[in-house]
């Protein structure tokens, strides 16, 4: 509008000043025409790189970044197209490795073993992986974008307990035994909570097999060192010629069961000491009347002695 406003007054008073004299007229007519026509295309010359970098700004502001310009011939202008396309290249490849990590993230987290409860800026749940729910044993749209603390679950106020950086073990319906870590991470300069829930009964469980196969063994050990020698000191008993009698046939009977039950004992403390490897069943026909006799007679004497 300055340029046009500036040639019509340069009209105007070329006019006045050359209105007797014609050809001075025509001629400053001409000249004012051409600078008007030089003006115009120094403005398109001027105002097309803006055009350009504006189209441009609402490309990247839009979130496109597949649209690229071509060279113009002008050196100035494809410098500024040369910038703005490498701009757009690395912002495209940023953008696919971004997405590429997101969908890996997310795919991770989708089937990942371990329990992951993720909150918002407001703690809030903003995200349950499968594993999560199946420990929780609740409804996802239930707890999704409520407040922690108002979430009626046992886990839910262990968590809110719980300071970043801090893990807890705890204990549900008595059997399951779960870990709980809290951590965070920052996303856009504000803090985002994540909670990780890991079943730990199967290695609590490991543990104490562990524990109770090593008391197994030493019970075992040490049962067989005691009867190892009262078995030789009953067997001696039974070869020598003071209870060779009819009189002490009770006596005699009742020594070969004890020998018998302390060789019972002794595998049983064997297969005992053998339960932390889950041995096979070994079936066998056992003659209960006998079994029953036998204790009958080893249990005679202990009981004469009470009466």
């Amino acid at each position: 509008m300055f340029v046009i406003t500036l040639h019509l007054i340069a009209l105007v008073l070329t006019y006045f000043i050359f209105k007797d004299e014609k050809p001075l007229f025509i001629l400053s007519e001409v000249f004012i025409i051409l600078s008007a026509m030089l003006a115009w295309q120094l403005y398109k010359q001027l105002i097309q790189p803006l055009k350009t970098l504006m189209s441009g700004v609402e490309a990247i502001k839009e979130r496109d970044f597949t649209t690229k310009f071509v060279t113009t011939g002008k050196h100035e202008m494809d410098k500024l197209i040369s910038v703005y396309n490498q701009m757009i290249d690395v912002l495209r490849t940023e953008r696919t490795k971004q997405e590429q990590q997101h969908f890996f993230l997310e795919k991770l987290i989708q089937t990942s073993p371990t329990g992951i409860i993720i909150l918002d800026y407001d703690n809030k749940v903003h995200q349950l992986n499968p594993k999560a729910v199946q420990f929780l044993a609740v409804d996802e749209k239930s707890v999704i974008n409520n407040q922690v603390d108002e979430i009626d679950h046992p886990v839910m106020k262990q968590i809110n307990e719980l300071q970043s950086g801090e893990a807890k073990t705890i204990t549900l319906n008595g059997v399951t035994t779960y870990k709980l870590q809290k951590s965070h991470f920052i996303d856009r300069g504000f803090p985002r909570v994540f909670i990780m829930m890991e079943e730990l009964t199967v290695e609590i469980l490991e543990a104490e097999k562990k524990a109770y196969g090593k008391v197994i063994r030493m019970m075992a050990h040490e049962v067989n060192n005691t009867i190892g020698p009262v078995n030789s000191i009953l067997q001696s008993t039974l070869k020598t010629n003071h209870i060779n009698g009819e009189q002490n046939a009770t006596l005699k009977n009742a020594l070969q069961v004890a020998v018998e039950r302390n060789h019972n004992l002794n595998i049983f403390m064997r297969n005992f000491a053998d339960i932390v490897r889950l041995p096979s069943p070994n079936k066998k026909k056992v003659d209960l009347h006998q079994l029953i006799g036998n204790i009958t007679t080893l249990m005679t004497l202990r009981l004469a002695k009470r009466i």
